[in-house]
């Protein structure tokens, strides 16, 4: 009976904590006011802990209270319970969509919120590349950004690059970029 009652506590978080990880916090606050499965201080070592562990917040912390609530099977079925409304919704909306992606009107808007996305990209990307290549006192760190050019000089030649050789080269930017 506990599980279920995990499962739905954090079915409700997944569906109602709208705006990142942080927005289950409360959620969490009230799943320990009425069930009484942690307490308040624990809480915050579980938000700590999770904030510090790497993976989306949310999912991390429903993973901790279900753990700390009844073992590694809560853990699963905390974690399960979070993820299923966005799972759902996203089939839903997968259903819908390719029911509509013959009509001509769809592939138009589809062609046209391309390039949006990718100008979204593009300015997250220079966004952190500004922060890791121009110091506060605005000088350019050169040595990170000539690693950078090369890395990706490199990167490019080959015709087909496996994506852990992409996340080993971030991983050896980030830490000349340190």
């Amino acid at each position: 009976m506990i599980y279920l009652q995990l499962f739905w506590e954090f079915f409700k978080t997944g569906l109602f904590a709208i705006g990142g990880g942080m927005a289950t916090v409360p959620f969490l606050f009230d799943i320990s006011a009425r069930t009484g499965w942690f307490t308040t201080s624990e809480l915050a070592n579980m938000i700590a802990i999770s904030e510090s562990t790497p993976g989306p917040i949310g999912i991390n912390m429903a993973t901790y209270v279900g753990f700390e609530t009844v073992g590694i099977l809560g853990g699963v079925v905390a974690t399960l319970g979070i993820m299923a409304p966005s799972v759902i919704i996203s089939i839903i909306i997968v259903k819908v969509l390719m029911h509509f992606m013959d009509k001509p009107v769809v592939g138009v808007v589809f062609k046209h919120i391309r390039p949006a996305v990718i100008g979204l990209i593009l300015f997250a990307f220079w966004q952190l590349a500004k922060l890791t290549f121009i110091g506060v006192d605005n000088a350019i760190q050169w040595l990170p950004l000539i690693a950078f050019l090369v890395l990706l000089a490199l990167m490019l030649s080959f015709k087909k690059v496996h994506p852990i050789l992409w996340i080993a080269v971030g991983a050896v930017f980030g830490i000349i970029a340190l």
